[in-house]
């Protein structure tokens, strides 16, 4: 158990998917671990970063209940505090908590904070803004702003089955230029995606050896003439050997940059964050996060 002495700062998203969810039971089990508990609740996710940077000092660890989003947008100012990082997935798809065996149980979840074991993880950048698991332009960035929040909060992940079959039916392949290494391609794509962790889009893969500790970026792209043919390919996605399809290019590096013909939204854990070009880069080690 932790010390006595520990002080938690909680921020609470009560518009999260679980959001409405009593959080009682995960504030009694981390005071019954020994944490001396500070509620902060949020509405829009730039307020996460400012109460952190805003509190830091009465905090001895941040925990974010909320979403993959909201974990995100708490990353850069708990690197910057030197604080360690708590999760309680009050999201829809909490790919985040997944790759790091979290459980989506909401006291259990506090109880693995409560437990006090942390490891250290790498946080993905684009543009200077934090992700955790995958950053992407194309196909899921219109997904991402083509998501009603209240269909997201009625139907979870099948609403963004509604929404992405919708998406689908008006996608349109983009000319984009993709540097790696100081070498640069020029590509016709569907999307393209840069992974930090291991899971995405609530339960894909974004590549079969990926782990969010090993220090790089794994970046695929949809070089397919009909989109129509991810349908075939979904199997693969689920076990992250996409790359094997010849229409999808991938890469491995520690940073890209993306250019496209016209500005073009990135999604990174699910929020539209910044635009095109975009640099992309990993920071190893960057942070510590209560985990298994």
């Amino acid at each position: 158990m932790q010390d006595k002495t520990k002080r938690a700062l909680l921020l609470v998203n009560p518009k999260a998917r679980r959001g409405s969810e009593a959080i009682g039971p995960v504030t009694g089990r981390l005071e019954a671990g020994g944490l001396s508990v500070t509620v902060e609740s949020f509405e829009a996710l730039p307020e996460i970063a400012r109460d952190i940077v805003r509190l830091r000092e009465t905090a001895d660890l941040v925990i974010v209940c909320g979403g993959d989003g909201s974990v995100s947008s708490a990353a850069l100012a708990a690197v910057e505090s030197g604080l360690p990082l708590g999760i309680v997935p009050m999201g829809t798809a909490n790919d985040l908590a997944r790759t790091l065996n979290i459980p989506v149980d909401l006291a259990r979840a506090a109880d693995v904070i409560a437990n006090g074991q942390t490891r250290r993880i790498d946080v993905g950048t684009v543009n200077g803004h934090a992700f955790f698991n995958v950053a992407s332009i194309g196909l899921s960035a219109a997904l991402a702003r083509g998501l009603d929040p209240a269909l997201k909060r009625r139907f979870g992940r099948f609403g963004y089955a509604l929404a992405a079959a919708r998406v689908m039916r008006q996608a349109d392949r983009f000319v984009a230029r993709i540097t790696e290494k100081g070498q640069k391609i020029e590509t016709s794509t569907y999307q393209i995606a840069v992974g930090n962790g291991r899971h995405y889009g609530g339960g894909n893969v974004i590549e079969a050896s990926a782990s969010i500790d090993d220090g790089h970026l794994d970046l695929y792209s949809l070089e397919m003439k009909n989109v129509w043919k991810l349908a075939l390919m979904m199997r693969s996605f689920r076990s992250g050997t996409h790359g094997a399809w010849s229409e999808v290019r991938t890469a491995r590096c520690i940073e890209f940059d993306v250019e496209t013909d016209t500005e073009m939204p990135v999604n990174a854990d699910g929020e539209i964050v910044t635009s095109t070009p975009a640099h992309f880069k990993v920071l190893p080690q960057a942070i510590e996060v209560f985990a298994p």
